[in-house]
């Protein structure tokens, strides 16, 4: 029988915000519900405080969305929490890896947990930033993206909400060899910089893909948060008046953020429920 066919699919939401006020939770909540509604399916879903309540779903769960959060993915490895979380992407690993297991589990990861999982399976570099990356961006697509279903109906360049001060670079294509990991996009290229681009999607496995940049955010959501007096204050004193306004413009342009959060989550949803099958 199907997941179409089954009508309900079990989400699990790994919240890796530490209680920190952000839209990433918002929009992924509507995209799922959205995704739910426009596909007849029923969905149970629930969500995982993993950075304050120490937090993480079982087996039991069909689909995996790890967020985005703050903090240092480097100095968090000593923490109790990232312990479990990368315990438990262990679990999912190898529940995946079992040839007697069917029902594979899809997992998404985004920014903060792009960097943990880079970090677990040694594919990168994962260091500090010279500077902190926040705005609206082009992507550049490499060739295994452009095939990725996943990244279906992207341009190339497509434009991204980017938030971070950290990066994964330097990727060990030995290691992305042997585990068959693909490098799916990077940052835009800056040739009057000596910095190496960072990697800013992978596909990890079949049933495992991550970003570094937010494809949940939409523009309302962005628009709202860059015009908070405080943001604003932020965005002018470290990137200039001119950089808001064009940052401002990027979000109600329908081709850019608007384009990526319609397509990136949405295909990552319907490829699970497209390949699995249940007994």
């Amino acid at each position: 029988m199907s997941w179409t066919e089954r009508r309900s699919v079990r989400i699990a939401i790994l919240d890796l915000y530490e209680g920190v006020a952000n839209q990433g939770m918002r929009c992924i909540r509507e995209i799922v519900k959205d995704w739910g509604e426009a596909n007849n399916l029923e969905i149970v879903s629930k969500e995982f405080d993993v950075r304050l309540k120490n937090e993480l779903p079982d087996t039991s769960w069909d689909i995996y969305i790890s967020t985005g959060g703050p903090g240092d993915p480097l100095v968090s490895r000593f923490e109790d929490w990232d312990i479990a979380w990368c315990r438990w992407l262990d679990k999912m690993e190898r529940w995946n890896n079992n040839p007697s297991t069917t029902q594979k589990k899809y997992i998404f990861f985004i920014c903060h947990s792009f960097q943990l999982a880079s970090r677990y399976f040694n594919i990168g570099l994962v260091c500090k930033r010279r500077s902190t990356a926040f705005g609206v961006f082009p992507i550049h697509m490499l060739e295994a993206g452009k095939d990725d279903p996943v990244f279906d109906g992207l341009k190339d360049p497509f434009y991204a909400v980017d938030s971070r001060d950290y990066q994964v670079i330097q990727p060990n294509h030995e290691k992305l060899n042997e585990m068959g990991a693909k490098i799916l996009c990077i940052e835009k290229s800056r040739p009057h910089v000596p910095y190496e681009r960072a990697v800013m999607g992978i596909r990890f496995n079949d049933h495992m893909i991550g970003t570094q940049f937010h494809p949940e955010a939409d523009a309302p959501g962005m628009s709202m948060y860059l015009q908070t007096e405080e943001k604003r204050k932020t965005v002018i004193e470290s990137h200039g008046e001119d950089k808001l306004i064009s940052m401002l413009e990027h979000l109600n342009d329908p081709d850019k953020i608007m384009w990526t959060h319609a397509h990136v989550l949405p295909n990552f949803l319907n490829q699970c429920i497209g390949q699995e099958e249940f007994a």
